[in-house]
């Protein structure tokens, strides 16, 4: 079993990281921290209780310090956990700084169930090509472990159809809307129909990266608008 430490200021974000892990075998959450200190004293704690945690996923923005100072601190351990880097920013230079210090991979929020568990497939791929040994026998050992983390798994975790690429522009809209959108309002923003954008939309909902906002009080039916979980 792979021991995780979810690190998320945001208790709601952080119950809701808790929830996808939980539904991945192999996964269990043995501790959840809101501040890089906490973080950081959950990983000696657990080493020094002979349990070490294996896996962080880890908020770059955090209130007390940045996720890249407590990566830099995680990793100087030992035993040193590995890392995903859990944020929004889409900055180059954060990424590159983030695996200078030890993070392994890196997932944009908001991300959906698939996306999380695409990526711990992934992580599963590159353990089990670095557990066999301590050393690697040759080239071949360290490439093959390391092709694991730039390579998305083969199996389809997105739901049958669903485009990944629709599924993106969908999310980029809203997240540079100034406000909650109707299903019609994203369609036309994105070149398709209402019924696509509500299906879209209601993925997004359903995997706990959108919320759903209904208006009541007008004319006809209630309206419901959508926006993207910060």
């Amino acid at each position: 079993m792979i021991r995780v430490l979810i690190v998320e200021d945001e208790p709601l974000i952080a119950e809701a990281h808790r929830e996808y892990i939980g539904r991945i075998a192999g996964f269990e959450v043995v501790a959840v921290a809101h501040t890089g200190a906490d973080a950081v004293r959950a990983v000696a704690s657990a080493a020094q209780a002979g349990a070490p945690v294996d896996l962080v996923l880890l908020d770059i923005g955090l209130p007390d310090t940045s996720g890249l100072e407590v990566a830099a601190r995680l990793s100087a351990g030992r035993p040193s956990p590995d890392i995903i880097a859990v944020t929004s920013n889409r900055d180059l230079e954060v990424v590159r700084t983030a695996v200078s210090r030890g993070v392994v991979l890196y997932l944009l929020k908001p991300f959906t169930f698939a996306a999380l568990q695409d990526k711990l497939r992934q992580y599963v791929a590159y353990r089990s090509a670095l557990r066999d040994a301590e050393t690697a026998t040759g080239q071949q050992d360290i490439d093959r472990a390391m092709s694991a983390l730039r390579t998305s798994s083969s199996r389809p975790f997105t739901p049958k159809g669903i485009s990944p690429a629709t599924l993106d522009r969908i999310s980029g809209f809203l997240r540079e809307a100034d406000g909650p959108r109707t299903a019609a309002e994203v369609g036309a923003a994105v070149g398709v129909s209402r019924v696509t954008a509500w299906r879209y939309l209601e993925r997004l909902a359903d995997d706990g990266a959108a919320s759903r906002l209904t208006e009541y009080g007008r004319a006809g039916r209630p309206q419901v608008r959508y926006a993207l979980r910060r």
